[in-house]
């Protein structure tokens, strides 16, 4: 960003703070809409599920208002609400059994699958209009959203987590973390060497989605072609050609296991190509950075195609290494109904 572009909205941010303060209701409306795309990422990436992210989110508006004179003059606008929003998922994390109970270890392993992770569509990624200029812009990267980097920080325990989402994700000093933490500089900074090293240890290394020198764009399209063929069309066959011999298969909160044969057996088992299963429609969209494919069924008798899996499938070389399936119950987030018939053309809001 430019000087002139910096000062600008400083000038502005300036001005809407001092609104806030005074209570100005339709100030704060515009403050909560400029922000609240990076905010619900950001609970997002603290919290492992898009519905707690959500109402995290509205949680912290609700706080930000209640406690609209702490934001002090001369204080930014953004780290007030990220200290809000990062107070509020630490809060929700106390409460849950399942969030305490899982935090990192002295000798950190693979990571374990998460319970309560959910899908992020893309959509919810891409801003409502360009912002590349902006800072926040860095703060949306897909990296960050992954499935395997959000599975290992879900396994940090809470203030870990915090720092490093705080210290490498927002790029805040070591003393702001730590003032929010309420930790001494020493031990934030020790926090997040931990935080670090467990997240390296628990992130497998990754080959290149594709050879250099291909049309990634339309390699991932024609990939998607087969992999809705296969699953159309029951042909096995087809479908293992399309994935790795090494490839993952996920489907929290069961345990991930690795390999093609057993991945297929795990579809055949399930009904796959019977009647048993149904025949299968499929739509694609995209999810947490990756390509996605909506999976419907429908049995012989039946009315209409009923909303069975989405997968999320991460490329390697080519073809798909790993294959991260969730229930139906997040078809809504994805803006696909449960039944098929009443599906929108472009594939919902996560369409591709």
């Amino acid at each position: 960003m430019n000087e002139e572009a910096t000062t600008i909205q400083s000038t502005e941010a300036s001005a809407l703070a001092s609104a806030v303060r005074s209570g100005d209701q339709a100030a704060f409306e515009e403050l909560a809409g400029l922000r609240r795309r990076e905010l619900l990422v950001h609970c997002y990436r603290m919290l492992g599920a898009l519905s707690d992210a959500e109402d995290a989110l509205q949680e912290t508006f609700l706080r930000a208002w209640r406690y609209r004179e702490s934001l002090r003059e001369g204080l930014p606008l953004r780290p007030w609400l990220y200290r809000i929003a990062t107070n509020v998922c630490l809060d929700t994390i106390a409460r849950d059994p399942r969030r305490t109970a899982m935090a990192a270890t002295e000798k950190a392993g693979p990571a374990s699958e998460v319970a309560w992770l959910e899908p992020f569509p893309d959509a919810l990624l891409e801003p409502v209009s360009p912002r590349q200029l902006e800072p926040e812009a860095s703060l949306l990267t897909r990296e960050t959203v992954e499935i395997a980097f959000l599975t290992a920080i879900q396994q940090l325990s809470p203030k870990q987590r915090a720092m490093l989402i705080l210290r490498d994700v927002l790029g805040w000093s070591a003393k702001e973390a730590a003032e929010l933490l309420e930790l001494s500089v020493a031990a934030a900074n020790s926090a997040l060497q931990r935080a670090r090293s467990t997240v390296r240890a628990r992130i497998p290394p990754r080959r290149p989605a594709w050879p250099a020198g291909v049309d990634a764009e339309e390699s991932e399209r024609e990939l998607l072609r087969k992999y809705v063929a296969a699953a159309e069309q029951s042909d096995v066959s087809l479908l293992v050609s399309l994935i790795r011999e090494d490839a993952v298969f996920r489907m929290p909160p069961e345990p991930s296991f690795t390999g093609r044969d057993r991945m297929i057996r795990l579809f055949l088992e399930a009904g796959f190509g019977t009647e048993r299963m149904g025949r299968l429609r499929c739509v694609t969209t995209r999810a947490n950075g990756l390509p996605a494919v909506a999976v419907y069924a429908r049995r012989e008798g039946e009315p209409s195609w009923s909303a069975l899996a989405i997968d999320l499938l991460r490329i390697e070389e080519g073809s798909i290494a790993e294959v991260v399936t969730f229930a139906p119950d997040v078809f809504p987030a994805f803006g696909l109904p449960p039944d098929l018939e009443d599906i929108p053309v472009d594939g919902g809001r996560g369409g591709a």
